[in-house]
């Protein structure tokens, strides 16, 4: 398969993953917000290693200079997510507003690492975008959770979150495709490095904390299945 189909692959099924979770959201609601942070520890698990052991040791291979994108990816989601912590102190609508910008960007994002990853390897493209995908469910959850406390009706709810969280995944990787094609070893090096940060960054800073504060009876276990699945991935690759 090429590489183009593996990245519309991808973001295809996030965008198709991340719209069952705003209707299941939209059917179940009470189901839904029970077993959502088991698609968050899952997610963190694959997240937290696959950049770990695979994406981040093909980015220094390629570039010298990958941990300085690393940590400017990191950095850089850090930055945006303070800014969005900051705007949110406001009333209602304004929050909703505020939040589902983040998420448009952070789908967007998404779409770009299919981009990236799949370009350095089909190997670290699959682990990642696995990761990605399992935690869109739960990203459909809280799109649609927040635009109903915004006071958005339960029809238009399902309409704006498909539009923000799910369609702007495909969007951002058939965009970002076609520039990435044409980076040099050395920079696709330093684009690898920069989407390594974002994955781990992701994951310690919005997944992981679902694991720790949580604590159902079996969100470790999912977990460890994350961090499990990114390793036979790596040693059958």
């Amino acid at each position: 398969m090429t590489t183009f189909l593996w990245v519309l692959l991808f973001s295809m099924s996030a965008m198709v993953v991340n719209t069952i979770g705003i209707f299941v959201m939209r059917q179940n609601e009470d189901w839904t917000l029970r077993n959502k942070d088991y698609f968050m520890c899952f997610a963190a698990g694959v997240l937290i290693t696959s950049p770990l052991i695979m994406a981040f040791p093909n980015a220094i291979e390629r570039s010298s200079y990958a941990g300085v994108a690393a940590l400017f990816g990191f950095m850089l989601m850090f930055s945006v997510n303070r800014l969005i912590k900051h705007k949110t102190h406001q009333e209602e609508l304004a929050f909703g507003v505020t939040a589902l910008l983040g998420i448009a960007i952070h789908s967007f994002v998404d779409g770009v690492i299919y981009s990236v990853s799949f370009s350095v390897s089909p190997v670290v493209g699959i682990v990642s975008g696995i990761g990605l995908v399992a935690h869109e469910f739960a990203e459909g959850v809280i799109t649609y959770s927040v635009l109903l406390k915004s006071g958005v009706t339960r029809n238009k709810a399902f309409f704006y979150a498909f539009l923000v969280a799910a369609l702007t995944t495909p969007v951002g990787a058939l965009i970002a495709f076609p520039l990435v094609q044409t980076l040099s070893v050395s920079s696709l090096g330093l684009a690898m490095g920069a989407v390594a940060g974002v994955l781990i960054y992701l994951s310690a800073s919005h997944l992981l904390p679902a694991v720790k504060t949580e604590e159902h009876k079996h969100s470790y276990a999912a977990f460890a299945l994350g961090i499990l699945l990114a390793f036979v991935f790596f040693f059958t690759k």
